[in-house]
């Protein structure tokens, strides 16, 4: 059961988790252990095993770009940028949140309609 709670748990948190990534991509270029300090700071507990296959999958998606500097090493720092594809996708995901955050949230304390 508890294990079963963790991976449904894990599921909807990788979803939070890009959405995060998104924003943040917004405003700047990323990199990943910046990345794993600011979901710790919100209270998400994420492992570079987890946070560099999903940063991965994003690029693949066309969402994230990565730039790296020329001539480093595998091991180098690699920034990653908010693509055009990524900017309208968080554009959409932000509408989505906010719908979900006033039915969710501001609502909650309200009777079910």
């Amino acid at each position: 059961m508890v294990e079963r709670l963790h991976s449904l748990t894990r599921e909807i948190l990788l979803s939070f988790w890009k959405v995060h990534i998104l924003h943040h991509a917004a405003e700047g270029p990323i990199y990943g252990q910046w990345v794993i300090i600011e979901l710790r700071r919100h209270g998400y507990e994420i492992s570079p095993g987890t946070l560099y296959p999903l940063l991965q999958r994003m690029e693949r998606r066309g969402w994230l770009r990565r730039a790296g500097r020329h001539g480093a090493g595998p091991r180098a720092r690699k920034n990653y940028l908010l693509t055009e594809e990524g900017r309208k996708l968080l554009r959409l995901v932000r509408k989505q949140v906010d719908e979900m955050h006033r039915e969710v949230v501001r609502r909650a304390g309200e009777p079910h309609r």
